[in-house]
């Protein structure tokens, strides 16, 4: 994979929201031929089918409603080098609310689903929000993923993206799972985070665009706090993680260009399965979107741990 610019590659993931225009069957609109960015797993990655069911979603509505909330379920792998459509039923059109079902799908394998929800824009009602964590460093002053990642990209395909091909400028407060695990939180038994981060390059988009930018950007630190908690990282050896549902909400505009801030943390883990979920703030303050993500993370057991169990 050649090295991409940081506006390259900011540009390439708005181009991927831009759909083509779909065709009507069997009462769905359907969308061919998504653009599928490349990601180290060598796997379609959740976040951009997430991404772009929110587009999909929103061309078949009214202009004037913005995506609120998305429910996601990961259902097989996608294939980065085979076509991506993505399939779209509308299930209500009110007047301040729409909805859609979204089916990613390659051939005849279901990849993926979504239930998508569209709220007219500027509606009033009640309003309230947690309080942004206070003190924080300023993002400016902290080093970001690509400069962290940059000494190790020929060693990993992971510090490679991060270095040269990722979407976003991505800066964590503390330290990161990136290249090893976090034995402090592991200690203290907490997946807390926080996360600054922004397009790597500026954007400009419509207000759907940078909501499905966030949808993109959210999956490349939700698993974070799982990791932090377990003990691991990003490259511990034989580690096997991935997406297993995704919700979002959204209750304020998004600018993508400016600072916003993850909150972030990992409540509970079992069965092979953990739970991350986050906050995401403006830089002034506002609460502008939360968000869950169910995940399987597996390593391989160690061979002590296997006599040990043949013991009992």
């Amino acid at each position: 994979m050649a090295e991409v610019k940081a506006s390259d590659a900011a540009q390439q993931a708005v181009e991927a929201l831009k759909l083509k225009a779909g065709e009507e069957r069997d009462g769905r609109t359907v969308f061919h031929d998504a653009t599928n960015l490349y990601y180290p797993t060598e796997r379609i990655y959740g976040g951009q089918m997430t991404a772009q069911a929110i587009i999909a979603a929103a061309d078949t509505a009214d202009d004037d409603k913005v995506a609120n909330s998305i429910h996601a379920t990961f259902i097989k792998v996608g294939k980065l080098d085979e076509e991506t459509r993505y399939e779209v039923e509308s299930l209500r059109d009110g007047r301040s609310f729409s909805t859609r079902r979204v089916d990613a799908k390659q051939g005849k394998q279901l990849l993926f689903t979504a239930t998508v929800s569209l709220q007219k824009a500027g509606q009033s009602g009640v309003e309230f929000n947690d309080d942004m964590p206070k003190n924080l460093p300023n993002p400016e002053t902290l080093t970001s993923a690509k400069d962290l990642m940059e000494p190790y990209a020929d060693k990993s395909g992971f510090a490679k993206y991060y270095s040269s091909q990722s979407p976003f400028d991505i800066r964590h407060i503390g330290s990161t799972v990136m290249l090893e695990p976090d034995k402090e939180s592991a200690d203290k038994d907490s997946g807390k985070q926080m996360v600054w981060m922004r397009m790597a390059s500026p954007v400009t988009a419509s207000q759907n665009v940078y909501r499905a930018l966030l949808a993109l950007e959210c999956d490349q630190v939700m698993m974070e706090p799982d990791l932090r908690r377990a003990g691991l990282s990003i490259s511990t050896p034989g580690i096997f993680y991935a997406s297993i549902d995704h919700s979002m909400w959204w209750y304020d505009n998004i600018d993508m260009n400016e600072w916003h801030l993850y909150v972030q943390d990992a409540p509970v883990a079992g069965h092979g399965r953990a739970l991350g979920i986050a906050k995401v703030y403006s830089a002034d303050g506002r609460l502008l979107a939360a968000m869950t993500q169910e995940a399987t993370i597996r390593v391989p057991e160690k061979k002590d741990d296997k006599k040990n169990d043949g013991k009992k």
